[in-house]
């Protein structure tokens, strides 16, 4: 983390993984992008990913339903939606407690 910033970057990621994993940033760049790519069509494909003791991630499907304009009151039909979510193990929760 650069300049006191509080969230990390992609590239401190890829920088961490290298210093950790004793490779190459181009490397670590490399694994952590084929990592996502795999999460990111799994789940594309309605897949859950489970890595023990991190977390699983997986597709929440939110049904059809009626709403309400805020500025005038009237209903509105807001669709079918299909959004990513995670879900933290317990090892995750534990290192963060």
């Amino acid at each position: 983390m650069k300049g006191g910033e509080l969230d990390m970057t992609k590239m401190d990621v890829v920088d961490a993984v290298a210093t950790h994993g004793e490779m190459t940033k181009t490397d670590a760049a490399r694994a952590l992008d084929v990592v996502l790519d795999v999460i990111s069509s799994s789940l594309a494909k309605g897949e859950k990913v489970t890595v023990t003791g991190f977390g699983t991630f997986e597709v929440r499907h939110r049904r059809a339903r009626t709403g309400r304009n805020p500025q005038n009151g009237k209903p509105i039909q807001i669709p079918e939606t299909k959004s990513p979510a995670f879900k933290a193990g317990k090892g995750l929760k534990d290192a963060v407690r």
